[in-house]
């Protein structure tokens, strides 16, 4: 029979009951970006930039002798191929963010965001997704924490306590597939025999 159960035993060791979260992904509307725009790439632009615009100035002086106009030019080319390089990586930046911002608002795990005001950790996540994306391997480190804290892979919904509700439609094929699993008429292990 053992002992009697303990009267405090059931709040001591009660289990966190888990979080239902729906299958066909959060329907809710897309917050707005709550970030600013990458503050270290459109700096490092306008420097690259001033620092153009700046060559260009001093090309125009007069005495300058050719070795130290070719000096300049080629310090001015620089400058600006790092300014055009920095647009571009800014302008692919914001068009992957944008995308991941999306999709990641339509995930199942949105409507937990939602509800826990996690907007802005969501938006930072995303911002070290797109610098991950674009190579950057300390940024892929802190993307990959980030997600795990967002509940991105199945270990983090564990330790969240969330779970995705069972999807009613592919529920429904599942059954349909078991009725049938027997033997089909067609599969040549229906014509052998037992011989004893």
């Amino acid at each position: 029979m053992g002992p009697a159960p303990k009267p405090n035993a059931r709040r001591r060791n009660a289990t966190v009951p888990m979080v239902e979260l729906p299958a066909t992904g959060w329907d809710g509307p897309l917050p707005a970006w709550p970030l600013l725009p990458d503050v270290v790439l459109s700096t490092r632009r306008d420097t690259a930039q001033r620092k153009a615009d700046d060559l260009e100035l001093s090309l125009q002086e007069p005495e300058l002798s050719a070795r130290q106009r070719a000096a300049l030019t080629r310090k001015l080319d620089g400058a600006r191929e790092e300014a055009t390089i920095l647009a571009a990586q800014i302008t692919a930046q914001e068009r992957v963010e944008a995308e991941v911002w999306t999709e990641l608002w339509r995930l199942p795990q949105a409507q937990e965001w939602d509800r826990q005001r996690w907007v802005r950790e969501v938006a930072q996540y995303v911002r070290w997704k797109a610098r991950a994306e674009q190579g950057d391997l300390d940024a892929a480190r802190e993307a990959r924490q980030l997600g795990d804290r967002l509940g991105l892979t199945p270990l983090a919904m564990l330790r969240l306590r969330w779970r995705v509700a069972e999807d009613e439609s592919a529920e429904r094929p599942r059954k349909r597939r078991a009725a049938t699993s027997g033997r089909r008429p067609d599969d040549p292990r229906a014509t052998l025999h037992v011989v004893e």
